[in-house]
């Protein structure tokens, strides 16, 4: 079975999901990933790298480093996207938003080097963020890891590492004080409730560990992590993570179990391969005397999208089923 667009195609459902990201979507994410890729490995571990430190005041951790590498990656990131959908918004951390981005149907958040701590100081735990949003909402994510070249790429409910599919819940943990947590570092965590909470998950796990930025997400959906508490983010930061960590199975949201999107604003995050997890670490994150349960619905959620706002495309009509990185198919039958 499937739905009919108003031309007459019909898009069915593969391996149990409907296809609801077009493939070309899903093509241009790799392909700005691998532009990002060639320009940072110019300078990784590059001795004469130049570093620059910038300011937001507002923010927990106030300065942070941007790099020549940074810059020249979202360029080429943004170049490509640009090209092929002049009609599409681009915000990345280095350059802001593109003037049509507000307006925008699809808009592509970027973040060239998440981890630039990790980039300048050689250690290969940063990760280049492609996000692709539809009104707002992510619906396609790519995690890339240019030296170690590991790619994951989250979509229509499914993530994948390199082609292969993950599942977060493979480690089968389900209790907090077996779980083996991330933050990229305690500085994170504004003084006071903030900070209050994140210590009280971290005297309730089994071990919690720092530094790895986007990555400690990606190795979450490969069931490595069990657990992920972070604050002080960006929209950049984490709107890639969403397709990945549920396409993967598992929950992601702000530490009041709502949706991430393009327009949440508090820059907390909470990640977990189990429900179990998400709903033990949201009982100490989230509002006091307030019930979380609204939360299930992001668990294993993937997009809320209509089938034929995304499938109802010319550009699709007539084409051979594709077969993408991670093993889905799409069928346009007329």
């Amino acid at each position: 079975g499937g739905g009919r667009c108003g031309g007459g195609s019909r898009v069915r459902v593969a391996r149990g999901f409907i296809m609801v990201v077009a493939e070309e979507f899903v093509a241009l994410a790799s392909e700005v990933a691998d532009a990002a890729g060639v320009e940072i490995l110019k300078f990784w571990r590059k001795p004469e790298l130049r570093i620059e430190d910038k300011f937001e005041a507002e923010r927990a951790m106030a300065s942070s480093p941007v790099t020549e590498a940074d810059r020249a990656a979202e360029a080429a990131m943004r170049r490509l996207i640009a090209e092929r959908y002049p009609e599409h918004g681009i915000r990345g951390e280095e350059f802001g938003e593109s003037a049509n981005f507000q307006a925008a149907e699809y808009q592509w958040v970027l973040d060239p080097i998440d981890g630039t701590k990790s980039f300048m100081t050689g250690k290969p735990v940063f990760g280049t963020l492609v996000a692709l949003c539809r009104n707002g909402e992510p619906v396609l994510g790519v995690v890339d890891q240019c030296v170690l070249k590991e790619r994951w790429i989250g979509f229509d409910g499914v993530t994948t590492l390199n082609g292969e599919p993950v599942k977060a819940a493979s480690n089968g943990i389900t209790q907090l004080r077996d779980a083996l947590a991330y933050a990229t570092t305690p500085d994170m965590f504004a003084k006071g409730e903030e900070a209050d909470k994140f210590h009280h998950v971290k005297s309730q796990v089994k071990r919690m560990l720092y530094g790895c930025d986007c990555y400690a997400y990606a190795l979450l959906a490969s069931g490595h992590v069990s657990l992920v508490v972070e604050a002080d983010l960006q929209p950049y930061d984490f709107l890639a993570l969403v397709p990945v960590v549920r396409g993967a199975g598992a929950s992601i949201a702000d530490w009041d179990g709502n949706a991430l999107t393009l327009h949440s604003t508090t820059g907390r995050v909470v990640a977990a391969a189990t429900p179990q997890l998400f709903q033990q670490a949201l009982g100490i994150l989230g509002k006091k005397n307030e019930s979380n349960s609204s939360s299930e619905k992001y668990v294993h959620t993937s997009s809320s999208l209509s089938l034929e706002q995304q499938s109802c495309r010319p550009g699709l009509r007539g084409r051979r089923p594709r077969r993408f990185r991670n093993g889905a198919r799409l069928e346009v039958s007329n």
